[in-house]
């Protein structure tokens, strides 16, 4: 985006957990305003515009009527997220959707169109691509610094209370939230997917071992990639007091380690000898920081990466093309974690065709 791209006003749909960090990206970009929040909940939604400067609509049409809303934030329940999208689409307005895109397919496929049809930007919140970690090894990845990919791993071992799934009505339901891994762990899906290429076969079991909800707190899955890689993924909010979110990826030639955005390690060959390691390889300093940030709070959540991923799409309206993250992105991940889904409840393989 260049310095003489025009002022953007925001407007954000719900005003839970995940909006006080869309807030907070938007206050941090130069020549992105938060206008005007909406919410079910008034009070809630006045509340939230009274601490941020900004007005609080009573409906999401009044909203949506602002011509100062050049873009709009859903952050509201997942199940809901196609529904906002396409009305915020139909009204001309660029879309930050909050992960997963929607629960279903069908509804990520009914937000893509309408976007495609009105001409809107849409970026679907996957922000740890922008870590800096997930930077560098993209470019390892990109100069073939492993060889051939042979091997991943993607682990969300995180803890969330039985108050967090009560604290609101739709959480973990199968209808408007999912259970752990397509809420918390769809993250590392995507980078997983991102890294390593389409997958062609989920083989999963889920379960739910420690909370009172519709979904499951705890997935485990092995998937095939189109390039004859394997892979394994692991989602819980059921591993108590919450670790480091991580991607490993091992190539004929090296192996990387990503924990919460950093490489914590890396290494290259036989020829290399001792792994070289960068920062607190998987202990220490790097353990406590997961423990004592969203792995076990959902509310703990660094904010420069939703910024760089917002500043992206303001720079794709400038530039004319399509978010680093788009809407068939949302959706590769989403079929990822539909596929774990079914291939739990029917005890078989599922075979992927568009992903």
């Amino acid at each position: 985006m260049t310095s003489e791209a025009p002022e953007r006003g925001f407007g954000i749909v719900g005003t839970g957990v995940i909006a006080a960090m869309h807030a907070a990206a938007i206050a941090i970009l130069p020549r992105a305003r938060l206008v005007a929040v909406t919410d079910v909940a008034g009070k809630a939604a006045a509340a939230f515009a009274a601490a941020r400067g900004c007005a609080a609509e009573p409906s999401l049409d009044q909203l949506l009527a602002r011509p100062d809303v050049d873009v709009v934030c859903v952050c509201v329940p997942s199940g809901l997220h196609a529904e906002v999208g396409v009305r915020a689409a139909m009204a001309g307005k660029h879309l930050v959707v909050e992960k997963p895109i929607d629960v279903t397919l069908a509804a990520a496929d009914r937000l893509i169109e309408a976007a495609r049809t009105a001409g809107v930007a849409l970026t679907v919140i996957s922000q740890h691509r922008f870590d800096p970690g997930l930077i560098e090894l993209k470019r390892l990845l990109g100069d073939g610094a492993l060889g051939r990919l042979v091997l991943a791993e993607a682990s969300t071992k995180w803890y969330r209370t039985q108050a967090y799934y009560d604290s609101a009505e739709w959480r973990g339901t199968w209808a408007m939230d999912g259970g752990s891994l397509m809420n918390q762990g769809i993250h590392y899906v995507d980078l997983l997917r991102w890294c390593m290429g389409p997958v062609t076969e989920v083989t999963a079991v889920c379960a739910t071992q420690t909370h009172q909800i519709e979904a499951e707190d705890t997935a485990l899955a092995i998937v095939r990639f189109g390039s004859g890689a394997v892979g394994t993924i692991l989602s819980s909010t059921a591993a108590y007091p919450g670790f480091p979110q991580r991607l490993e990826i091992t190539g004929t030639d090296g192996t990387v380690i990503v924990e919460d955005g950093r490489i914590v390690r890396r290494a290259f060959g036989p020829q290399a000898g001792a792994s070289e390691a960068e920062g607190n390889a998987g202990t220490g300093a790097a353990g406590a920081a997961g423990a004592l940030g969203a792995a076990a709070d959902p509310a703990a959540i660094e904010v420069a990466s939703h910024a760089a991923q917002i500043a992206d799409l303001l720079a794709a309206v400038e530039e004319g093309r399509a978010p680093a993250v788009d809407g068939q992105a949302g959706r590769d991940a989403l079929e990822i974690v539909r596929a774990v889904y079914t291939s739990a409840r029917t005890g078989a393989p599922v075979r992927l065709t568009g992903s």
